[in-house]
């Protein structure tokens, strides 16, 4: 049996690399609570993604989370159906509702001119997702935004690095939220981060990550605990040592892939966007009614030769149990988020993927 080539890898620099760092989080005793890593990371992080203001998290669910409460979000949150569960289930921990509007077929990002019809008196928010890497129509989302009075808080999940018109997409919006899942391009085992404006804004939200407590005496706020720990910032430190090189290699590959897939009928691979670099994170493809296989059969196909693709992202947010019953989450109401759903197939990229194995993959799909 051939080896198993999973979607996606964890980027992990070499064992030694890391141990230095333990040893000193062991000696100076202090595991977390904006400890001295937690501090250099979020400084670290702030250069090497061109922002200001960044708060660590333990994790981007509970960022989104925070950054609702933050900016004190009542009523509707417009949002897109595709994306992961995190997106809207953030919406719900907070008590509010999410109403979903349809994406665009080329970008998969929500389309803005489907946006300011669904705005209603109950609105105070939008919640757009950067999906894969691309940016999302920035510039219209917020004259809308600023139309309306509306905040705008951007899942940038998938937007480690990605600069647009020359400057961080971090900086769009009224917050940002990273993730650093073990499955994202920069990872800190378990992580997340928000992009703050300004310094009262980050202050606010460090506050909320830590119970909402102010001083020693002094709660002010029902927070959570959101608070990053020293080994998870550590190996954050450690992985931002090689990103650049790892986002390099990702690059290779996707081109690789561009190359060799574009010739095959009925597999449509996605234009990068024309306004900002990528970092690579996934390399999705459509599989249209034209090829020989359906979405489905493909992704059993590639499986059964130990090649582990993903439905990402299927089902869609608004068809599952918790959201279809929302006037915005049917089918009709979503077209394009339902047909690219169905289409959608995220093939293996990794940094250290071998070429062998890129390979590999390209001629199963063009054999079929």
């Amino acid at each position: 049996m051939s080896k198993l080539i999973p979607v996606t890898q964890p980027f992990l620099p070499e064992l030694n690399e890391f141990t230095p760092y333990l040893e000193e989080i062991w000696g100076n005793r202090w595991l977390t609570n904006n400890g001295p890593f937690h501090q250099r990371l979020e400084k670290e992080l702030g250069k090497y993604l061109g922002v200001r203001h960044v708060s660590l998290f333990n994790n981007a669910t509970i960022a989104l989370i925070t950054s609702l409460q933050a900016l004190k979000i009542s009523g509707e949150v417009i949002t897109t159906p595709y994306s992961f569960v995190a997106t809207s289930h953030s919406i719900l921990w907070n008590g509010l509702v999410p109403v979903f509007v349809d994406i665009d077929p080329n970008t998969f990002n929500i389309d803005p001119k489907k946006i300011e019809a669904a705005i209603t008196p109950k609105t105070s928010a939008i919640m757009p997702v950067h999906c894969y890497s691309n940016p999302c129509d920035v510039e219209a989302i917020e004259a809308i935004a600023d139309k309306h009075g509306l905040k705008v808080i951007y899942d940038a999940a998938h937007a480690f690095g990605v600069n647009y018109k020359g400057q961080s997409l971090l900086n769009y919006g009224d917050l940002s939220i990273l993730s650093f899942h073990a499955t994202k391009v920069f990872n800190t085992f378990e992580g997340g981060a928000v992009i703050s404006p300004d310094a009262e804004t980050k202050l606010q939200i460090d506050r909320l990550k830590n119970f909402g407590i102010e001083d020693e005496l002094t709660v002010t706020a029902v927070g959570i605990n959101g608070k990053m720990s020293e080994i998870n910032a550590a190996f954050g430190l450690v992985q931002l040592k090689y990103i650049a090189q790892a986002i390099e290699q990702r690059k290779v590959i996707d081109h690789h892939y561009r190359e060799k897939l574009a010739e095959v009928e009925g597999i449509r691979v996605p234009e990068l966007s024309k306004d900002s670099n990528s970092n690579y994170s996934y390399f999705p493809i459509l599989v249209e009614s034209s090829y020989s296989l359906t979405r489905d059969e493909l992704y059993e196909k590639l499986k059964k030769n130990n090649i582990l693709s993903r439905r990402y992202f299927y089902p869609l947010i608004s068809n599952m149990s918790m959201y279809k019953g929302l006037e915005s989450a049917s089918v009709a109401h979503l077209p394009y988020a339902n047909e690219t759903s169905n289409k959608v197939l995220c093939i293996p990229i990794f940094n250290e993927m071998e070429i062998d194995d890129v390979n590999l993959i390209i001629d199963l799909i063009r054999s079929i």
